[in-house]
């Protein structure tokens, strides 16, 4: 009775999971590649940044008018990341993904030191509240991933080429600066969208730790995406059943549970060399 209990409980925040998982592990494939690994970080929090100017106005987080104005500022960020990426860049583009990210935080911060629930909107942002998504929420990310998702899939070559503009010389010739830009801008519908599901470290851990242990044992895109959507839904599953048998926060105990998955299948790794 307690299982089905569970089950019940976490029915909509797995299928919440899964839809977070199938579009995050291909863009963190994508991410690991161009070696920009902190833009989710960056652009989730610039999405949250957008969120708490949406909340300081008097809008609901979920509204439509808060949603839309942090979409405008994590375009802000694409335009950002995808104008300042240079084959010989005096300052490499992590560092100004790092400033954009810390600036962010700190502004949020300051945006919601007057407020009497200022921590509480902050925990919210960082950590989400994927346990209490709605069956309507689901489906309409899962239609907007699949639709950024068929996208990806229709120009793959291109996105590939642009990530790889640096050091592949036999890729497809293509305008590297429009496909970077088309890149982050669809990255930033994403990211948008999860952050009001799953909150920043949550978003970043989708995208980051699934891809990096696919990369650890398996080799060729199709091999680590499947690797990496295996590795993601067990994690959610794991970390959603311990956040209710120990009462604890659920984002917070996924991103653990992702952690731990990781470094057991490094140490599983270093023994198999």
């Amino acid at each position: 009775m307690i299982m089905i209990d569970y089950i019940d409980l976490v029915f909509w925040p797995l299928l919440a999971a899964f839809v977070l998982t199938g579009i995050h592990v291909y863009l963190g494939l994508h991410v690991v590649t161009r070696g920009v690994i902190f833009v989710d970080l960056a652009l989730a929090q610039v999405a949250a940044l957008g969120t708490a100017v949406g909340i300081l106005m008097g809008l609901e987080h979920d509204a439509t008018l808060t949603y839309l104005i942090a979409l405008g500022f994590t375009f802000l960020g694409a335009i950002l990341f995808s104008y300042t990426k240079s084959r010989n860049e005096k300052v490499p583009q992590e560092a100004i993904i790092g400033i954009t990210y810390v600036a962010s935080v700190a502004l949020m911060i300051l945006l919601f030191s007057k407020s009497a629930e200022g921590a509480e909107h902050i925990n919210h942002l960082l950590i989400g509240s994927i346990l209490f998504v709605t069956p309507k929420i689901v489906l309409q990310t899962f239609v907007l991933y699949a639709v950024i998702g068929t996208f990806h899939y229709v120009y793959r070559k291109q996105f590939l080429s642009a990530a790889q503009s640096i050091n592949n010389k036999n890729g497809i010739v293509v305008n590297t600066r429009l496909w970077d830009f088309l890149f982050y801008v669809t990255f930033g519908f994403v990211v948008t969208s999860s952050v009001k599901i799953a909150g920043v470290l949550l978003v970043f851990s989708f995208l980051i730790i699934p891809a990096v242990a696919a990369l650890l044992f398996v080799k060729g895109i199709r091999n680590r995406l499947v690797f990496g959507w295996i590795f993601g839904i067990v994690g959610s599953l794991l970390g959603m059943i311990a956040s209710l048998v120990f009462d604890i926060p659920t984002g917070a105990s996924i991103v653990v549970t992702f952690a731990a998955m990781l470094s057991v299948a490094g140490i599983i790794k270093q023994f198999t060399l």
